[in-house]
């Protein structure tokens, strides 16, 4: 007989949708499980009816999506709800569900059949009131183990041989006309000829960084924005230009990421019968090569495409052809931290034909194209090691592509001392790196991403944080820095809002030589990342043979690279983190990254001395500390930015 197993309301997590947030799933999943509920968790990146499907199960369905366009993902709701109606759980929907302020979209859901809906940002405790309350008078469903057996396959094939191997002409060119076949306006990037000819009057990402990189103009201010419709893309850009930004970029909404065309065209229409974007970015594939010409004829500065698309190569091929001289992502930081089930080998092999392009670019017509790596990963609590790491092995796979410039991203975690260390070592192991595989006259960058997790509700300590940010950026010798705006933390940002933080930043990067930094613990923090970067980087080769692309697939699985709060199957999720005293991000558990004794020493004293001053006794309550530490910024619970340094 099976034994009766404790009665507790059961919990069905997860998020619908494109969304690729997964942080602040993670930390409802632990407060739950230590708040004494049984919680199903789906994870990130779910069809709507999987939760009908399980709901029968359950005493609550909790539902998750922060891209902003959940009316798309919740249109078959009210059928799915006739569908199953045998038996109906608690609904509960939270978030950031529309992209303006969400006023009366509460309403909305509830009248969908919602019983609670948090428009915005909502804190834990608060959901775990309404929980409480909503429950009181509710007996838990009957708990059967075998309906939720997961099975943890260690299958971790590479459904075909993948390598590092430059790919030939031939081969990229048959690729070509099935990738252009995807959607209609891929037709209009056919000429490669044609489309170099474009380019090559265009004004080049990599020669405005090189100048900064050689001293002769100062760190690039770049703004980030993306609307639904071409005049108002225009309006942003040409206002942008007018108040110094000498580099600019498309923002790329969450359908196109996820290849949704189809539902961008229905997004465009809402968008102009409205008047207002409905989209979180530009629609760079459905307005095709013409849209960015237009576009471009009229801005002249360096535009990039920025994005997080699952399958980039006609994304890229419409940016290039269109006049975008700088294409951003990669085949780790644009999977592992956004989708839950894609397969490394072909994220590698996809990204492949974006870097082998842009190699051809050069050499075939001389035009020098910059490709970006989104070293920000997750944005939360992500150690220097893993976001260098990372960009290091994206660097390797793209110079063997024959791409010949290079930007390297890190977000700012908020001690300065080790956000400009990991800066430093990023670039001079970068240039170690390429020298020591015998790549010649590539050009390396250096991008600092502005605090990239959730940002405070104050506006002035929004301001605050986005000020010293910059100092921070100038002081690390970074290329470029990807500005914030003061209202990140209540909806996407308009146009004043970008304004004010270009002006912030501006401001902050002249005062930026007034400020000393302390170089001895600069140094001692970049000899710590040197060690844990090398730690990885020589157990992915090991693992790969020399073969790097297969080493990334096999040192993922093993977790020798393991990236903290992926929504990814194929990441082991073994990693945790979180601040030590002094506010740098330390590790709570190595997991099984490849460091020395030495260096897990030095994370378990940081953990310890960090426990003491927060008043934890037990190891296993290291969850209280990422929650503090992930929600201690927007909460303003902290003394001033940067937090030490």
């Amino acid at each position: 007989m099976n034994r009766q197993i404790e009665k507790r309301h059961t919990i069905l997590l997860g998020s619908v949708g494109g969304d690729s947030h997964s942080v602040g799933l993670t930390i409802l999943r632990q407060a739950l499980v230590l708040n004494g509920y049984q919680v199903r968790y789906l994870g990130a990146q779910n069809e709507l009816e999987e939760f009908f499907r399980l709901a029968a199960l359950c005493n609550v369905v909790m539902i998750s999506n922060m891209d902003g366009h959940i009316r798309y993902y919740l249109q078959c709701f009210p059928e799915l709800t006739r569908k199953y109606h045998a038996y109906r759980p608690l609904w509960y929907l939270g978030g950031n569900l529309h992209i303006g302020d969400g006023y009366g979209y509460e309403s909305y859901f509830r009248e969908m059949g919602f019983d609670r809906v948090f428009v915005k940002f909502v804190d834990v405790n608060t959901v775990l009131t309404h929980l409480e309350h909503d429950l009181r008078e509710i007996e838990p469903v009957a708990h059967y183990q075998s309906f939720w057996e997961i099975s943890n396959s260690d299958e971790w094939h590479i459904p075909c041989p993948i390598s590092d191997e430059k790919l030939e002409v031939e081969v990229l060119k048959k690729e070509r006309a099935e990738v252009l076949e995807q959607w209609k306006t891929g037709r209009q990037a056919r000429s490669l000829h044609e489309n170099a000819e474009y380019l090559g009057k265009q004004k080049m990402f990599s020669q405005i960084q090189s100048s900064v990189n050689q001293g002769r103009v100062p760190i690039l201010i770049q703004p980030r924005s993306g609307v639904a419709l071409v005049d108002e893309q225009i309006r942003l850009f040409k206002t942008f230009k007018d108040v110094g930004s000498r580099v600019l970029s498309y923002q790329v909404d969450s359908l196109t990421r996820n290849n949704n065309y189809a539902g961008v065209d229905e997004a465009i229409r809402e968008s102009r019968e409205m008047g207002v974007s409905t989209l979180n970015g530009f629609p760079v594939v459905n307005y095709g090569v013409d849209g960015l010409r237009r576009i471009i004829a009229e801005i002249e500065v360096p535009l990039q495409t920025r994005h997080s698309t699952r399958d980039p190569r006609l994304l890229a091929e419409i940016s290039y052809a269109g006049g975008v001289t700088a294409f951003e992502g990669g085949s780790i930081c644009y999977n592992i931290p956004y989708y839950k089930n894609y397969p490394l080998s072909e994220s590698i092999r996809k990204w492949q034909y974006v870097d082998r392009l842009t190699g051809y670019y050069y050499e075939k017509y001389g035009i020098c194209l910059d490709r970006e790596f989104f070293g920000t990963l997750t944005a939360t609590l992500i150690p220097p090691c893993i976001a260098i790491s990372v960009n290091l092995l994206e660097t390797i796979l793209a110079v063997s592509q024959g791409v010949k410039c290079v930007s390297l991203g890190y977000a700012e975690q908020g001690n300065r001392i080790q956000d400009i260390a990991a800066i430093r070592t990023l670039r001079n192991m970068a240039e170690e790196t390429i020298e020591n595989l015998g790549y010649k006259h590539i050009q390396i960058n250096t991008v600092f991403q502005q605090y990239m997790a959730a940002f405070p509700n104050s506006s002035e300590r929004a301001e605050e944080l986005i000020y010293h940010s910059g100092i921070t950026a100038a002081l690390s010798g970074a290329t470029r820095i990807i500005i914030k705006t003061p209202v990140e933390a209540f909806r996407i940002p308009a146009l004043e809002d970008n304004l004010r933080g270009i002006e912030l930043v501006t401001r902050s990067i002249g005062d930026a030589g007034a400020v000393i930094a302390d170089e001895a613990k600069i140094n001692e923090e970049c000899s710590l990342i040197r060690r844990e970067v090398q730690s990885i980087i020589d157990s992915v080769m090991y693992c790969g043979n020399g073969n790097i692309a297969e080493g990334i697939v096999k040192g993922f699985q093993k977790g020798y690279l393991d990236v903290p709060f992926s929504p990814s199957l194929y990441n082991r999720g073994e990693v945790l983190t979180a601040r030590d005293v002094e506010g740098s991000v330390r590790f709570l558990s190595t997991g099984s990254l490849q460091f020395d004794r030495e260096t897990q020493e030095f994370h378990r004293d940081k953990a310890n001395e960090r426990r003491r001053a927060e008043g934890i006794t037990s190891e296993r309550q290291n969850y209280l500390l990422i929650e503090r530490d992930v929600m201690r910024i927007p909460r303003g619970q902290y003394e001033g930015w940067p937090l030490a340094g």
